[in-house]
């Protein structure tokens, strides 16, 4: 697969099951849409491939890209039978994309309710496609860098796949962890169809209690892992934080490198959102009073003085909601209100829209995702709070310290990599370590005290809104791993 190595920049190719502006499911989406086009910037020659979902195509069209139907498709065998998929290059916005197109795989939704043998099909085909992609593109990557479980099979099928991992091909393989709840588990028997030698249906390959784990496979594999902050790096390799898998990634801590997430700092920035009723910098604040002021209107609420937290994201046990929404009945007490947006765990909806109809004049919540809504409330908050159970990166507490919204998180992942408590050198925010309503509660009665005092209260507002949290700061780092492996 790969040709020249060591000779010229890096050729690095990522493959990810999601990636913006294509297609979006959750923060992996936004990563691999933004990191490839940063890295090419760096002067790496980076390119993606990405399903062509239904409706990416003509997105892809609607946003200017320009596409180029190639003449070889690419091929992979799955349960002994060819599938050929098209490939389309796609160019524009600093970015070289291959979309992968493929309708009886790549339908409606990214990922299925239930990972089966069958539902498994489309993330083997876009793993094993993007081997055979060079013939279809004479484009020849040095590194090829998967993004989560959904291209575990990569890695694994250069290690054990009765053509690949025969083939004698040099290309290296870098595995990114974006989230490690999340590993792709199947029956153990369903690797041969996919043409899996049985070595790898062993302890010391992809076999986790009587399962195939996808994600074991590709650590196992792979040449380097990366997660998406230092601090994740380090929780994964416990007991604790390893989701199964704590000691298997302890054992290759020589292969585990935490780089923090990048935040695409052109899209999100209220000097130039287009979302926003008036824009604003450090310079002058006063767009974003206007932010706050619309996103009130929004709830219905008049401004009484009272602080305005905010929260936008998945209403899931993984976000801190089975902490947050014991609170919400205090809230009205500490003089404070709460503007919530996400959709999630039913009962974590039901909770929060019962809490909003008991105390109108103190909570709301919309529930759904909106993107015009969520640039407002980021614009519009005073506080915006993230209290995870764990965060392998978190791109909100960036967006809300580039908006001016003063973050209110835990202490988990990249979280901590991110935020730092008030009254620190680089306090930009407030943090608490433990997971109860009560810590939250100490942390947000903390928050609500500086409030009281604008000049502290500007001082954190302008640190977090002159910090450089974009993919600048990280491209260098996945450059030196990438020299590192070709070396």
């Amino acid at each position: 697969m790969s040709a020249g190595q060591g000779a010229g920049k890096p050729k690095v190719l990522h493959v990810s099951p999601e990636a913006v502006p294509f297609s979006k499911v959750g923060g992996l989406g936004d990563v691999a849409g933004s990191l490839p086009a940063a890295l090419r910037e760096s002067g790496i020659d980076c390119r993606l491939l990405t399903p062509a979902w239904e409706g990416v195509l003509d997105r892809a069209r609607e946003l200017g890209f320009s596409l180029t139907k190639l003449s070889r498709k690419a091929e992979a065998v799955i349960r002994w039978k060819i599938h050929r998929g098209t490939v389309w290059k796609c160019s524009g916005s600093g970015m070289v994309a291959y979309l992968l197109e493929e309708p009886s795989l790549f339908g409606k939704s990214v990922y299925p309710a239930d990972l089966t043998p069958e539902t498994v099909f489309p993330f083997l085909f876009l793993s094993l496609a993007a081997l055979d992609l060079p013939a279809a593109t004479l484009w020849h990557p040095d590194i090829v860098h998967c993004h989560d479980w959904g291209t575990a099979p990569l890695p694994a099928a250069l290690k054990w796949h009765i053509h690949f991992g025969a083939s004698g091909d040099a290309c290296k393989t870098v595995f990114t962890i974006h989230n490690l709840a999340h590993q792709g588990l199947l029956p153990l028997e369903s690797l041969g169809d996919w043409g899996i030698r049985n070595e790898a249906a062993r302890v010391e390959g992809m076999e986790y209690f009587g399962m195939a784990n996808l994600m074991k496979g590709a650590l196992v594999a792979c040449d380097a892992i990366t997660t998406v902050s230092p601090g994740y790096a380090e929780e994964i390799r416990t007991e604790a934080g390893g989701e199964g898998l704590g000691g298997l990634l302890k054992s290759l801590s020589g292969k585990v490198t935490g780089i923090l997430n990048g935040l695409d700092d052109r899209y999100w920035d209220p000097r130039t959102d287009p979302l926003l009723p008036e824009r604003y910098s450090p310079a002058d604040l006063s767009g974003k009073a206007a932010c706050k002021k619309k996103l009130l209107e929004r709830a219905d609420w008049k401004d009484d003085g009272r602080p305005l937290l905010v929260s936008v994201g998945r209403m899931v046990e993984q976000k801190g909601f089975s902490i947050l929404l014991p609170l919400l009945d205090k809230l009205a007490g500490m003089n404070c209100r709460l503007f919530l947006v996400g959709t999630g765990q039913p009962e974590y909806e039901a909770a929060a829209a019962d809490a909003a109809a008991r105390f109108p004049d103190s909570v709301f919540a919309f529930r759904g995702y909106d993107e015009p809504l969520a640039h407002l409330v980021y614009g519009g908050g005073d506080f915006f709070l993230m209290p995870s159970r764990f965060e392998p990166c978190g791109l909100s507490q960036l967006i809300s310290l580039r908006y001016g919204t003063v973050p209110i998180v835990r202490a988990v992942g990249g979280l901590g990599d991110t935020v730092f408590e008030h009254g620190t050198p680089e306090g930009n925010g407030f943090l608490f370590s433990g997971y109860t309503p009560e810590d939250l509660q100490e942390a947000l009665s903390r928050a609500l005290e500086v409030y009281r005092d604008d000049g502290a209260m500007k001082k954190l507002v302008l640190r977090g809104m002159n910090a450089d949290f974009s993919w600048s700061r990280s491209a260098p780092l996945y450059r030196k791993l990438y020299e590192s492996l070709l070396s």
